[in-house]
């Protein structure tokens, strides 16, 4: 089962290929898991690019946009783990073999050709965010892969062919409206539930086939997040120029690029890996206290699904999320601290799970 589990693994690639009428009870769980690391690989990326900015009053725009992205994608991972409950399963948060390393691919073989890695904000990290959250069919670029949304539309009809599966059990909730309409992490105990829940998963992430919209906002006409990220790309506004047939172009006003700490991308195994960019001892303490509060935090996630008690998830949950806010600080603390080589670029948080 552990191999199953694997980040690095195909998983999702094989499941798919799985006919309809063999996605069973065992189908759906292993799909879930991989949905829950696939909502988890994407927080630590867009965190480096967000705390990167140097000056969000400055910048207050675009870290708006990407802080927004990130709460969505924290409802996302919630509700995930919540999909998975629901039918008797366990979320797998804390394990090294199931916590995604950068660089690396996408966990269950999505998107094979994409490498996601850390760094602070910069056109190729934009260019990578763009590419996780890629529909197969956007309004204002060309898809040729497989996306995520795709992989959530076969998780919904295998829903729907046994929705005597939902069970409500292990629901963690919590109230996040503020970040956005459908942003609350809710209980999933029917099959509308669980139709609405992935309707946001997808829809914040890749718009809808008609518009680039987010149709679940926390600002009038927010877009989705493939959308943010190109915008900032681009440098210009999203906006419709014709109607007949619908066009939408990055022709609007101008986006500046932000001032960013430069943060350099993690290397593979973490700094000083393979030689690489040894940091000092000073340097290292802090890396491994972050290692040591974001493996915490997986902790507190896996600890929140698993409470019998709603009082003692919502503990659990609360910690967690406390845990992330806390780690900005020494995250930001490293990306002012250049590398021993010099050029200019800094180190950052390398994510990296560590055992109790």
């Amino acid at each position: 089962m552990t191999a199953l589990l694997d980040y690095r693994s195909n998983r999702i690639v094989e499941l798919l290929q799985e006919p309809a009428e063999r996605r069973d009870a065992e189908w759906l769980r292993q799909a879930l898991q991989q949905a829950v690391l696939l909502e988890l690989a994407t927080l630590p990326p867009y965190l480096c690019g967000l705390w990167s900015i140097e000056d969000p009053s400055r910048d207050e725009g675009v870290f708006t946009a990407i802080r927004e992205v990130v709460f969505d994608e924290m409802s996302h991972l919630g509700l995930a783990c919540n999909l998975l409950t629901t039918i008797g399963g366990v979320p797998r948060l804390a394990d090294e073999k199931v916590v995604p390393k950068y660089p690396g691919p996408l966990p269950g073989g999505v998107r094979p050709d994409l490498t996601v890695f850390l760094s602070g904000l910069t056109k190729d990290s934009l260019d990578m965010y763009s590419s996780i959250e890629e529909p197969d069919h956007p309004v204002a670029h060309l898809g040729t892969h497989t996306s995520i949304g795709a992989f959530y539309d076969a998780v919904l009809e295998a829903f729907r062919s046994r929705p005597d599966l939902i069970t409500g059990a292990h629901q963690v909730t919590r109230n996040m409206q503020q970040h956005g309409q459908g942003n609350s992490i809710v209980a999933l105990t029917s099959l509308a539930d669980v139709e609405a829940a992935i309707g946001v998963i997808k829809e914040q992430g890749e718009g809808t086939s008609a518009s680039p919209r987010n149709p679940h906002p926390g600002e009038q006409e927010e877009l989705a997040h493939f959308y943010v990220f190109r915008e900032i790309f681009h440098g210009r506004k999203l906006v419709k120029t014709a109607d007949d047939p619908v066009r939408w172009e990055f022709v609007g006003d101008t986006i500046p690029m932000p001032v960013c700490r430069p943060m350099a991308t993690v290397p593979s195994g973490g700094w000083g890996a393979g030689g690489t960019a040894a940091p000092d001892a000073e340097t290292r303490e802090l890396l491994d206290s972050v290692n040591h509060a974001y493996s915490e935090l997986l902790r507190f996630l896996e600890a929140a699904w698993q409470a019998d008690a709603p009082a003692k998830a919502k503990e659990f949950l609360n910690k967690a999320i406390g845990q992330m806010f806390a780690l900005q600080g020494p995250a930001q603390t490293l990306m002012e601290r250049p590398l021993p080589q010099g050029g200019g670029s800094t180190y950052g948080p390398e994510f990296r799970y560590v055992a109790p």
